[in-house]
């Protein structure tokens, strides 16, 4: 695995921990933004490992599209995407983020990062 593809996915990692953590915690808010972070960087990876290129968006649709994810994986992008901004700004979201994701927002957006690693993994030569 190309150097640069290996950072971004170990950070999935630790950011996909972080989320179920958050999860666990009742930060719900929280745990959907890593989550989201977790997915990106996965996709990231995959990116850079198949078409050489560092993607240089937050949108998850696009990312999986560039490497032609499968439907699965473009449906949980169209999940997360939202979450890197309605999970940070009141202003986006209308509303305290915090008051915004409740625990069943979290967990799917927990399963829905999974399913990008667990694609991503399959994408960069590891099982």
């Amino acid at each position: 695995m190309r150097p640069e593809a290996e950072r971004f996915w170990q950070q999935a990692l630790e950011d996909l921990a972080t989320a179920r953590l958050l999860g666990e915690s009742g930060r719900s808010y929280a745990s959907a933004f890593f989550a989201q972070q977790a997915a990106e960087k996965a996709l990231k990876a995959a990116a850079v490992e198949r078409v050489r290129v560092l993607p240089r968006t937050h949108d998850l649709i696009d990312i999986a599209e560039q490497v032609t994810a499968p439907a699965h994986v473009v449906d949980a992008a169209r999940l997360l995407t939202p979450d890197y901004l309605l999970t940070r700004y009141p202003d986006v979201a209308g509303t305290i983020p915090a008051r915004l994701y409740t625990n069943e927002d979290a967990t799917k957006r927990l399963e829905a990062a999974q399913r990008v690693l667990t694609w991503a993994q399959s994408q960069l030569g590891m099982s």
